[in-house]
């Protein structure tokens, strides 16, 4: 495992690159959004998304899975993402939002079996880098949090000590939050916040 400093300000271009070459070889990686800290790979990676699911002890083809993309062009490649639903992910993304959204046909066979796939464009500018560089969005779940000891899921280096032996690299953009993106679900019309978390939706 490497442990990654990375400036969200200036990205290194370079070590942007390695991470995402990785990820294109399988490799998973932890990384900073504008919420928690998140495991993420290559969500077109199979092999790589199933790995993710062991480390978190879920089943893939029943588990909520989201997906990291750089801009709304780039999610709808993945999702059906109506008219509505589009001004309203317009006027409040890049931020701190999970959109459930119907499943598109470019989401590999890991995926088929769902109708809906939760995606985010977080306000953070290393997580956009590594997805832009890639050319794919990144299959994105947050680490555990642990409210008796929060630091080991806000700290970089506490949480390369927790997960040092599970992943490939720890990227250190910095010090994490504790709470979650607000979880809103678009797949039956109106839009229903079915999760408050740290984003505050402008209608």
């Amino acid at each position: 495992m490497q442990l990654v400093k990375i400036y969200p300000d200036n990205p290194n271009r370079k070590a942007i690159q390695q991470i995402c070459e990785a990820l294109r070889n399988g490799a998973i990686i932890i990384y900073p959004t504008d919420t928690l800290y998140a495991i993420g790979c290559d969500a077109l990676n199979v092999r790589a998304v199933e790995r993710i699911c062991r480390i978190k002890g879920i089943d893939p083809a029943k588990a909520a899975l989201s997906i990291v993309c750089h801009d709304l062009s780039d999610a709808a490649h993945y999702a059906h993402i109506d008219n509505t639903t589009h001004r309203l992910m317009r006027k409040n993304l890049p931020g701190a939002f999970t959109f459930i959204l119907p499943a598109g046909s470019e989401l590999p066979k890991l995926y088929k079996q769902r109708k809906s796939v939760g995606v985010r464009i977080p306000d953070n500018n290393i997580a956009r880098t590594i997805v832009e560089e890639l050319g794919n969005p990144l299959l994105s779940t947050s680490i555990v949090t642990n409210h008796e000891e929060p630091e080991y899921t806000t700290n970089p280096e506490l949480i390369a000590e927790t997960y040092g032996n599970q992943v490939d690299y720890v990227i250190d953009g910095g010090e994490g939050d504790i709470v979650g993106s607000t979880i809103i679900d678009c797949t039956h019309g109106e839009p229903d916040i079915v999760r408050q978390g740290k984003g505050e939706i402008d209608e």
